[in-house]
């Protein structure tokens, strides 16, 4: 549905612009789109590269496992229903570690393999679990640290201070984060309500 948006979005600026006589213009906004798309992801990759390099030494150093040590009890509490030694549990501990990092690259595909471990334990396959609609929700929101990708952009484009927006970035991913679980929390305890009558 949302392609059938986005295509007819197109097509009424392209026959927008052909019978306003403003062809020209779109032609140079949607190639001087790409060529700035490709010149930033040709800036990004050097950033994301480096911290994709420091990520894999902490890890070999021992500090994402710490990390997944410490949010194990908050894991524990968010995803009742996986077990503990499930291998679902170690996904979705590792996505929570990378968007805690700010390697979102590298969170979503954790995510889609919390994901997929998850729907092994999922009784209807028709549906998503109450911990697959939790992964959605606190992966969604996580709280951010480092908002690596961010800092990149801002240096892309000449900020005298790229790393500004660590201290607020932190503080709306933490809102976000606290905010979807509890809608989480309320939402499950609303449905559990809804079945008991």
């Amino acid at each position: 549905m949302i392609d059938l948006i986005w295509l007819s979005l197109f097509l009424i600026g392209i026959g927008t612009a052909m019978f306003t006589g403003h062809m020209q213009r779109v032609t140079g906004a949607i190639l001087g789109g790409a060529e700035h798309g490709v010149e930033l992801s040709l800036a990004l990759i050097g950033v994301i590269t480096l911290w994709y390099g420091l990520m894999n030494i902490a890890e070999k150093a021992g500090l994402i496992d710490i990390l997944a040590r410490a949010l194990r009890p908050l894991a524990r509490w968010l995803y009742p229903s996986v077990p503990a030694n499930h291998p679902a549990m170690g996904a979705i501990l590792a996505n929570m570690s990378a968007n805690i990092l700010g390697i979102g690259n590298a969170a979503t595909p954790l995510g889609l393999r919390a994901m997929r471990e998850l729907q092994t334990l999922n009784e209807d396959k028709e549906t998503a679990s109450d911990a697959m609609c939790t992964l959605l929700a606190v992966n969604t929101a996580s709280i951010t640290l480092i908002p690596t990708t961010v800092i990149a952009v801002r240096m892309q484009y000449g900020s005298t201070n790229p790393t500004s927006i660590v201290g607020t970035t932190v503080i709306a991913t933490a809102i976000g984060t606290v905010a979807a679980i509890l809608l989480d929390k309320f939402f499950r305890a609303m449905d559990k309500r809804r079945r008991a009558r």
